[in-house]
């Protein structure tokens, strides 16, 4: 009897890779527990792999990452007699004896067989699992090979090169397919080779971004988009962007934000910008750079009315949410001079104590609560008026120096 997926695995497999941008992810998840539940071994590999974070399944989904499910499920779906459970299962560490006992194939080449079966019917996702099983060397275990079972050197070199480079077509059928991640493995193919077996071949991963990115998969349109940014073309990188945030990939709306708002390939308006980052907070309300950028906004009043209490809001919780500095001299100006948060000299010296970079405001801010001992701090005249220095033009600096001035015996003192 061939090999054949059943129509709900087939469903959930367009859903979850070869058409992601449909949204049905969710549906697909519960499409999958209940096929799983009635005994059917290919759903609970795919689903496993929904449960194992965005290494193996696409973010936008927002699926729960739950490795411990994830390996339970593995190894049940050898059981259920799944051959892709099998090499799945092998591929991430999770086929022991004990494990392998119990699946209901003579060997793993009977269970690599079935997978190929799957895979020449055009599956995609079979096609993707096949290719790692020669890509990754699986092949030594599932034929019980080793460099003992070859007469030469250059016959178990010859053996292994035969056999991984198997891996290069079936990874093209897999992205055509529409398995995205196959893009990444072979970009790594290609640049890398493999040990000394496989030859580089930098110049044909070139296109694999671009080929994942107009097949419609969203996290290759924010790849293709970052390439494209690097390389300074930035105008095609804005319009990549969109495409990935309208599929609903995490983190792609605060680069189409981050390109208005800064002007990057297109015209700056701080307004849409502001509505962009709002977006990618509405899925992650902790989304680091657009919690930054929007507290940017409203500290200037950039495409929003200014409002120093979201400012310091959406700033902060970037710094205390996900360790960011960046806008850490923003939340010192806002702690020192009361704006949005109630002043605080000290927590004010604490936010610049973070900043990795020189700025005379920042510079003045320490002169003045060094020089008055504010915040619970010491007087500290002459280490004030060091700072008031450094801040060079800056005017309030200027002003503030004024204060003070040097004795006959050099040392720094208020005038009176």
């Amino acid at each position: 009897m061939p090999a054949v997926l059943s129509n709900e695995v087939k469903q959930a497999l367009q859903d979850i890779y070869y058409n992601e941008r449909t949204g049905r992810g969710k549906e697909a998840l519960a499409l999958l527990e209940k096929a799983s539940a009635d005994g059917d071994g290919d759903a609970t590999c795919v689903l496993a792999r929904c449960y194992c974070g965005r290494q193996y399944v696409w973010a936008g989904h927002r699926f729960p990452e739950d490795d411990a499910k994830a390996t339970r499920l593995l190894r049940k779906s050898v059981e259920q007699g799944s051959a892709l459970g099998v090499l799945v299962a092998l591929r991430s560490g999770e086929l022991p004896p004990s494990v392998e006992k119990k699946m209901p194939f003579a060997s793993l080449q009977e269970a690599l067989d079935e997978a190929l079966e799957l895979a020449e019917g055009g599956d995609a996702f079979a096609q993707y699992v096949v290719a790692n099983s020669y890509f990754w060397w699986d092949f030594l275990r599932i034929q019980n090979k080793g460099r003992d079972d070859f007469p030469s050197h250059e016959a178990f070199r010859a053996y292994l090169k035969e056999n991984i480079s198997k891996c290069e077509d079936w990874f093209w059928k897999a992205l055509r397919g529409g398995v995205y991640f196959a893009a990444n493995n072979l970009n790594k193919y290609y640049r890398e080779g493999d040990e000394d077996i496989i030859a580089p071949q930098p110049e044909k991963a070139r296109d694999l971004y671009k080929i994942g990115a107009e097949a419609g998969h969203p996290i290759m349109q924010a790849i293709y988009a970052d390439d494209l940014r690097e390389a300074g073309r930035k105008e095609e990188a804005a319009g990549w962007y969109e495409k990935a945030a309208e599929g609903g990939h995490p983190g792609a709306w605060y680069s189409v934000g981050r390109c208005y708002f800064n002007g990057e390939g297109v015209g700056q308006d701080a307004a849409y910008a502001v509505t962009c980052f709002e977006k990618e907070l509405a899925g992650n309300p902790i989304h680091e750079g657009s919690c930054n950028l929007l507290g940017k906004a409203y500290f200037y009043g950039e495409g929003v009315r200014q409002d120093y209490d979201k400012a310091y809001r959406y700033l902060s919780t970037a710094y205390q949410k996900q360790n960011s500095t960046w806008g850490v001299f923003y939340l010192a100006k806002c702690s020192f001079n009361g704006w949005g948060t109630p002043q605080d000299f000290r927590q004010a010296m604490a936010y610049m104590d973070k900043m990795t970079f020189q700025n005379p405001e920042a510079d003045y801010m320490r002169g003045y609560i060094h020089a008055r001992g504010l915040g619970g701090m010491p007087e500290d005249i002459k280490t004030g008026v060091q700072y008031l220095q450094k801040a060079g033009n800056f005017d309030k600096a200027k002003e503030e120096l004024l204060r003070y001035k040097k004795t006959l015996f050099g040392r720094w003192v208020r005038r009176r």
